[in-house]
């Protein structure tokens, strides 16, 4: 936003030398349009690449970049007017309306392109155009757009643009940077005078309330968070646009020219502004970057881009982590950054504007009440440090303000934030062993108003990540991956903002068993470190739940809790992931799968802290990751270990389970009890037990009518709200490949399997059970969605076509899971069942895995008894039950060895990206 005089600009573009080369092109005698289009591609070309070797060079240079761009196009545009005014409409005398003034406005009038950025022109005359003004701006934007070049443009009168301005805000914020290219200067001049005259005096504050909205509804398009893994560069919180508001309210306010004017008028202190401009700089070269790899205006972050952009900026591998991971913390820095320049910027304003607001009538004299509060000033809802010293005489108090404020439900002053940070450098290792410092934090982390806005505050000032080393070190620390939303510190602080919304009863629809659990806990402020723990120690170039565990055992005494505290919240950590892995990736139907995981967590304040624990992760991932079958499978744990836990024990025997189920569903039947006797007397007690009594219901009525229709086939398909999903009960004559064969009918009709359970009857039929959702991870709900999926079942049953070939054509849900690389890799177990061999094949997400893995399982001659499918963004983690033909477990290592091979090929991705590239 500073104006900078562009080094080498001979070597961009020469214009004197272009000039000559169209002038000569121009006197001769034939038509050489073409031969001047040619020579200025020519010039833009070279201009180009010899900016973006620059970049190379330098690929922090985002101004010389942009600067250099704008330089390009001004030289141009100058060549172009002179030609067309020159050679193609020449007027030897011009009249007064036959002047023009070639304006460069928005970005491009701040002198800020990015390689392929719009230019943004517009063609100014005196009054209602004269004929030689239009034949000159039409011969212009021709050739603009012969170039290739995308023009933003509008052709007015001073007094057309005047009334537009007044009644556009995005006309008025275009011209507040409005910047003569070539032209007329007494018009460009007469042109600015009105502007501030007419448009911009008088009405500065509504600008600001204007611009204001407008940043808020666009944060709120994109996400409202400055941490979203994909981010947009240019409008996403935190970007470029962030930045250049600042600017145009300066300028409106104040009339500033550059960005250093800031520093002049108060809006910003020297250091501030240095970090502005390193945010900017920043910013803009990685736009710049993004630009020249895409060869087009792409201002979104994604994640092949994250990779070679990253690359080009030369950052490097380190332990733990890659160098995208570095490029992308770096990234989010800048932005957090943005955000606080924001908030200090704002504040002097809002000052500003208090201060030249004169109170009349009634009011006049009158100022709101503020009180004061352990030395703070509490006034309009903010509290404030009393003095520019307030922090360094007491170091412990910036712990102590934002405490203070989620205790008291205030803001803090964004002047006092502006202290803060600082001020933060005055936490040292004294402040951090200060035990008064220490209860501070625990009380603010456990806050009982909202702990999540103040610990957002605290970590925008830099005070978090002071005080709490370790939580520095994931600061703006992105998962390259797509499961995670948001980085490690904003997941984190959302998680504890998700805690408190528990505690205060806010989430009770969806958690209700957590809302009632969470005021039985020992001891509040363990559960709350164990969240602010739980993924403290990710990038560390370990198992961050081992790494963090230790580093858990360092900070509780330090933070003041006793030792079984410290335990708990040890355990909470190295065990964070233990609930949600056991739910989604093993049938908790299997009598082995809850005694594993009671063995582990061995009492009931553990499960309840960890249920706890669980619920606020899994949500804090970002939207849409909780659903209610994710929230059904942690009930069934939690209500089956629980049991155990009580109990020590199993409370009923496994016949007396069956037994107990059979009655209830022949309760649940009515009229059709009999079916429990006549046909459930055929399924195994693995079915009793497996399948919840309603399902059971439902799948004895539909095995009755598939006896009696002539293909003994029959497919049910039903919205299963409790579940969150729709139900798929399918029941055939079985026969080898069953299971691979729905498997794929069921994704072509666009469905996702979640859970399935695949039994055989004794007389041979199969009873198979699908959960399945769309895209979306919302139930199939609609006749035609339920009609397509029950076709698509059949029609795989039947036979009709290659299910492969098809499944392989389909694109992948997940575009963006091309930028990464998943090794496919198989684990056995063969402890975590009594009765089957547990199998999990984890690889990258496609849509013809599933059917593959079945296949393989097929081909192998093993029996698949249940599988659970779980989706984490790009990868999935596929577990499968199985047995060999004659229903034992697989434990020759050669036998293995085998399959472990047959699905590594299956789960290889090799095909499906030669198909997507081809």
């Amino acid at each position: 936003m500073t104006r900078r005089r562009v080094p080498g600009q001979r070597a961009i573009i020469d214009r004197r030398a272009l000039t000559e080369r169209i002038s000569a092109l121009a006197s001769g005698d034939d038509d050489n349009r073409q031969a001047i289009v040619t020579a200025l591609r020519e010039a833009l070309d070279a201009g180009r690449e010899e900016l973006a070797r620059r970049l190379l060079e330098k690929p922090s240079a985002g101004h010389d970049c942009v600067a250099g761009h704008a330089f390009l196009i001004d030289q141009l545009l100058r060549v172009i007017h002179d030609y067309v005014t020159a050679h193609v409409y020449p007027v030897p005398n011009r009249t007064a309306a036959e002047r023009l003034a070639v304006v460069a406005v928005g970005g491009y009038g701040r002198a800020e392109m990015a390689p392929h950025s719009d230019v943004d022109i517009a063609f100014v005359t005196p009054m209602k155009r004269a004929p030689w003004c239009e034949q000159v701006i039409e011969a212009m934007l021709y050739l603009l757009w012969d170039l290739g070049l995308k023009v933003g443009h509008s052709s007015r009168t001073i007094a057309d643009t005047m009334r537009m301005a007044k009644e556009d805000l995005t006309i008025r914020t275009a011209l507040l940077e409005g910047r003569l290219v070539w032209g007329d200067q007494e018009l460009y001049e007469e042109l600015r005078a009105r502007f501030w005259q007419e448009v911009v005096k008088g009405t500065e504050r509504q600008f600001l309330t204007q611009k204001l909205e407008e940043r808020n509804q666009r944060h709120k398009r994109m996400g409202d968070s400055r941490y979203v893994v994909e981010p947009n560069v240019k409008d996403g919180k935190g970007g470029l646009r962030d930045l250049q508001t600042l600017y145009w309210i300066g300028k409106n306010q104040h009339r500033v020219e550059t960005a250093a004017d800031l520093v002049d008028v108060g809006l910003f202190t020297q250091t501030e502004y240095r970090s502005f401009r390193r945010a900017e700089g920043f910013l803009l070269a990685v736009r710049c970057h993004m630009h020249v790899i895409t060869d087009r205006a792409e201002d979104r972050l994604t994640f092949d881009l994250q990779r070679q952009v990253a690359e080009r900026m030369n950052f490097a591998d380190r332990p733990g982590k890659s160098a995208v991971e570095r490029f992308m913390q770096f990234y989010f820095l800048q932005a957090k950054r943005v955000g606080s320049l924001t908030g200090v910027f704002l504040s002097h304003l809002e000052e500003e504007t208090t201060r030249a607001k004169v109170r009349t009538g009634f009011f006049a004299g009158w100022s709101p009440k503020s009180r004061d509060l352990k030395g703070y000033v509490i006034s309009g809802g903010r509290i404030r440090a009393p003095s520019d010293d307030w922090f360094e005489k007491d170091p412990v108090r910036l712990i102590e303000i934002f405490q203070l404020a989620e205790a008291e439900g205030v803001e803090v002053h964004p002047e006092t934030m502006r202290l803060a940070d600082r001020d933060s450098r005055l936490i040292k290792s004294k402040v951090r062993k200060d035990p008064r410092a220490n209860a501070l934090f625990i009380e603010l982390l456990s806050g009982r108003n909202d702990p999540e806005t103040a610990l957002r505050w605290m970590n925008e000032a830099g005070v978090f990540g002071r005080f709490v080393p370790d939580f520095g070190r994931v600061n703006a620390q992105m998962q390259f991956d797509m499961y995670h939303h948001y980085t490690v510190d904003e997941h984190t602080i959302r998680a504890i903002g998700l805690l408190s919304e528990t505690e205060r009863g806010l989430l009770e629809k969806d958690h209700p068993r957590n809302t009632r659990e969470i005021h039985k806990v020992a001891s509040r402020r363990a559960i709350y470190v164990a969240v602010l723990l739980h993924d403290i120690a990710k990038g560390r170039g370990g198992d961050h739940s081992v790494l963090g565990a230790e580093v858990a055992r360092e900070l509780c005494p330090r933070f003041g809790l006793d030792q079984k505290e410290t335990d708990l919240v040890a355990w909470l950590v190295l065990q964070h992931l233990l609930m949600s892995s056991t739910a989604q990736k093993r049938d908790l139907t299997d009598p082995k799968t809850i005694e594993d995981f009671v063995a582990e967590v061995q009492t009931l304040e553990r499960l309840r802290n960890l249920a706890i624990l669980t619920a606020v992760d899994i949500r804090a991932v970002g939207p849409g990751t909780w659903n209610s079958w994710k929230g059904q499978l942690l009930g069934e744990l939690y209500d089956a270990a629980k049991e155990r836990l009580r109990l020590g024990h199993k409370r009923r025997g496994r016949a007396e389970r069956v037994d107990a189920k059979k009655a209830v569903t022949a309760e649940a039947l009515g009229e059709k009890a009999y079916l429990v006797e006549q046909a459930g007397e055929l399924l195994s007690d693995a079915y009793w037990i497996a399948e919840p009594e309603d399902i059971i219901a439902k799948n004895l009525i539909q095995y009755e009518e598939a006896r009696r229709i002539e293909d003994h086939l029959s497919i049910h398909c039903e919205v299963d709200e409790e579940r969150g999903a729709s139900l798929v009960s399918v029941i055939a004559p079985d026969h080898p490949g069953l299971f691979y064969r729905m498997a794929g009918g069921i994704h072509l009709a666009g469905a996702n399997i979640i859970d399935a359970r695949i039994h055989t009857a004794m007389n041979g039929y199969a009873v198979d059970n699908f959960l399945v959702q769309d895209l979306n991870a919302q139930p199939f709900r609609e006749d035609t969605q339920i009609r397509r999926l029950k076709e698509g079942i059949r029609k795989a049953l039947q036979g009709e076509g290659e299910l492969v070939p098809k499944l392989a054509a389909r694109p992948l849900s997940h575009l963006r899971a091309k930028a990464f690389e998943v090794a496919p890799s198989v684990n056995f177990d063969n402890s975590a069942s009594n009765h089957f061999t547990v199998v999990e094949v984890t690889a990258r997400d496609r849509p013809a895995l599933l059917n593959r893995l079945a296949h393989a399982l097929y081909k192998a001659n093993l029996i698949v008894q249940s599988a659970h499918i779980t989706a984490y963004g790009e990868s999935a983690a596929d577990t499968f039950y199985i047995t060999d033909l004659t229903g034992s477990k697989i434990k020759t290592p050669e036998r293995l060895a085998e399959i472990e091979a047959a699905l590594l090929e299956a789960a290889s991705d090799r095909k499906q990206r030669q198909l997507e590239s081809a």
